[in-house]
């Protein structure tokens, strides 16, 4: 099922869209950012599960700084749309307080998952915290909270591959692939 033109999940046909070289590009450019911005500090990554497994693995290949990782798991989908509701599903066992954190997102869209997780962090009192993500759909993102690190802008187009899924599947494709109008 990897690296095809199309691809059909469910009920739904997708197309390539972003390819493996153009994730890796722009997973280079936030590692760039972040290497240079805690070249002398230990920040705390948090991916957030399960989307960004695949950009964590990448992300921290590319990495030259001291860095940890610790995951939280969140969810505000179901299929193709937002719920508009952010469920904690696995919360956060590493201790934050006076810690740099950074916030590790596959996609930010609407922003409401980063918006809650970024209230629930500051209760913690970490030094300070940025948020990094692969993918923002700029047209879509409603909150001003501020993006760090952003790889790529996307329309606001239901994409899977590379991490994000349409109810389960298509986290292990190589590239991203973007619904087709059928």
């Amino acid at each position: 099922m990897q690296r095809q033109e199309t691809i059909t999940l469910h009920n739904k046909t997708f197309k390539r869209y972003i390819s493996e070289e153009e994730i890796e590009k722009a997973i280079k450019k936030m590692a760039l950012g972040i290497n240079t911005d805690y070249e002398q500090r230990n920040p705390l990554i948090i991916p957030v599960l399960n989307g960004a497994f695949m950009v964590a693995a990448d992300l921290m290949k590319n990495l030259k700084i001291n860095c940890e990782i610790s995951f939280t798991k969140l969810s505000s989908y179901s299929g193709t749309s937002t719920t508009g509701t952010v469920k904690t599903l696995i919360g956060l066992g590493e201790d934050i307080k006076g810690r740099d954190v950074i916030l590790l997102e596959d996609i930010v869209d609407t922003g409401i998952t980063m918006e809650k997780l970024e209230r629930e962090l500051e209760r913690f009192e970490p030094k300070s915290v940025r948020i990094a993500t692969l993918l923002l759909k700029p047209d879509a993102y409603h909150f001003r909270i501020p993006l760090h690190y952003v790889g790529m802008e996307i329309p606001n187009k239901f994409i899977v591959g590379y991490g994000l899924d349409y109810d389960g599947l298509g986290r292990n494709l190589r590239d991203i692939y973007v619904v087709t109008e059928n």
